[in-house]
């Protein structure tokens, strides 16, 4: 289960890259788009196994799974969200299309050596900004579904064990293939 929802925000990052290039009237190029994708898939999967690493260990001293799903969020939007600024604010400049030359000491804008990159650069800012958002969101909502589920299952499965005289389950034997 984890594991898919480390791989889901990469599905998350790919919508936002397409959003993103549409918004900015960009074609989806296979070399720089996606460049884009493969290295906005390497931050958004480590934004995700952070998240749900510091969930499972939470959750073995938590007295529920909300209760861990709160301190996660607590102890990690803020390392999520400054490696998200980051990036996104570095990113900028190619965006738009900025060329800064120290040499010259000139910016200018849509230089032939920026229109390589603003794809690359487009499809990392948008794609990263919204599976970022998403996964504070969507990551934490499938964790407390996955718990709630569980929780579910064993209410399910605790009342159809049959009871003793004092009310506590009775242990169920278990058969073998050969009987």
């Amino acid at each position: 289960y984890s594991a898919f929802l480390i791989l889901s925000a990469v599905v998350m990052s790919t919508i936002g890259v397409f959003i993103g290039l549409l918004v900015t009237g960009q074609p989806f190029g296979i070399v720089m788009g996606g460049i884009g994708v493969i290295a906005l898939a390497g931050i958004v999967v480590n934004n995700n196994i952070v998240l749900i690493d510091t969930y499972d260990r939470l959750a073995k001293t938590a007295r529920s799974p909300l209760e861990a799903i709160l301190r996660t969020g607590a102890q990690r939007v803020r390392p999520v969200m400054l490696t998200t600024i980051t990036t996104m604010l570095g990113l900028l400049p190619l965006v738009f299309g900025v060329n800064i030359d120290f040499v010259a000491r000139h910016i200018s804008v849509g230089a032939p050596a920026t229109q390589w990159w603003t794809q690359l650069a487009t499809a990392i800012v948008f794609g990263l900004g919204f599976s970022t958002l998403l996964t504070l969101i969507v990551t934490p909502s499938a964790l407390m579904l996955r718990a709630n589920v569980r929780a579910w299952l064993d209410r399910r499965r605790a009342s159809r064990l049959p009871l003793d005289d004092e009310g506590v389950p009775e242990p169920v034997a278990v058969r073998s293939a050969a009987e």
